[in-house]
Order: structure tokens, then sequence, then C-alpha cells
């Protein structure tokens, strides 16, 4: 942030009275312009196939992680519930209609000052498509994930509790809650940029 959209004054970088960070602040209008984690929340759609449970995926069709798979997700606009808000991204990627169960992960990132928050869903009908920012969607098996490109590791680390846990309902309804570190997610990264270069 450079300018006050109270006054359109420059802003500065100080530590207000009473605080224990760093803030911008408005010198002519004693404006303090808070910045806050933003909340990323979606679904984990489980539809009962005739064998074993499928999940939904969807691959991305924007950056970032354009061509990796995830779950359908976005970030809360003002007025909406975490509830709504994830109803709302699964119908936008995936055109699918679910019904959601309880919170399965709420997961930190505080190098990107976001959170990620994922709620299982019943998808009881086998239909969706793919939304403007969806290249595809697929349901998988825990066997098919492609685990090698899916997109965060919040995602992963959602769709593997599930698969642990599947059978047992009783743990699924303790929602997973964790860190995700920058150490870990450079280590993710150059596995897959290993990876492409040992495909490539």
């Amino acid at each position: 942030m450079k300018f006050c959209s109270h006054c359109s004054a420059t802003l500065v970088q100080t530590i207000p009275a009473g605080d224990n960070r760093l803030r911008h602040v408005c010198p002519q209008c004693d404006t303090i312009f808070y910045q806050n984690p933003k909340i990323v929340a979606g679904t984990l759609p489980v539809f009962e196939g005739p064998q074993q449970k499928q999940v939904l995926l969807c691959k991305r069709a924007i950056e970032p992680r354009k061509g990796y798979w995830t779950l359908p997700a976005g970030f809360m606009e003002n007025g909406e519930s975490t509830e709504q808000a994830a109803l709302r991204e699964t119908q936008e990627e995936a055109h699918a209609d679910v019904t959601l169960q309880q919170p399965l992960s709420m997961i930190s990132i505080p190098h990107i000052d976001q959170v990620h928050l994922f709620y299982l869903a019943d998808l009881t009908e086998a239909e969706f498509s793919a939304g403007e920012e969806s290249l595809d969607v697929q349901l998988f098996t825990e066997d098919d994930i492609p685990w090698d490109d899916i997109a965060f590791a919040t995602v992963a680390r959602t769709l593997r509790y599930f698969f642990k846990h599947q059978n047992n309902p009783n743990q699924l309804k303790q929602c997973l809650s964790g860190t995700i570190e920058l150490s870990e997610s450079l280590q993710r990264l150059e596995a897959e940029e290993k990876l492409k270069v040992q495909k490539g």
C-alpha cells in the first residue's frame, strides 16, 4: 500500500500506540490500515461409486499452478460464511451441487498469509463439468489420484487425511489442523522440478 484511501496522503509504516506490529498508517488523517490473512474455502466432494469412494478434482485453468489438480476452492467474498463460500466455489469451478458435512481440514500457510479450509461434502449425483477456472473435472479413486500433479500442499494433505480415515467417520469428524511452512513448500517445488527433468 502507498496511499491513503481516505485522504490520498502517502502512507508510512509504523507501530501504532498500543500495537506491536508495523502497520500502514496515514500521517495526515491517522487511519490505520490492517492487513489480515485471507481465507480460502472449498470442499472435498465424495461420490459413492459402485465399489469404492471417489473424490472430485479440478484441473486448474489459471495461475498459480495452472494445469495441476486441486479441490474446488477459492477466496471468500465479503458477506459470506465459510459454508457459503465453499458451496459457491464448488459450483463455479466444477458445476457440482454438493451437501456439506463437517469441516475436514484447516491449514495455515503463514508465509503467504492464507488459511485453507475444506469441508467434507457429499456428491450424490455424478453430474459436474468444468467451470471457467477449470480445464477439466474428474472423479478419482484413491489409486488413481495424480499425486505428482496436485496443485497445493494443503490439498495433498487433506486428500491423504481423508483416504486414511475414509472408513472411520468418528476420526473424520476431528478436523485436521496444521501449518504449511515455507521450507515445506520450497522442498515440494524442488521435487517437482526434479521430476519434470526426469520425465523430460
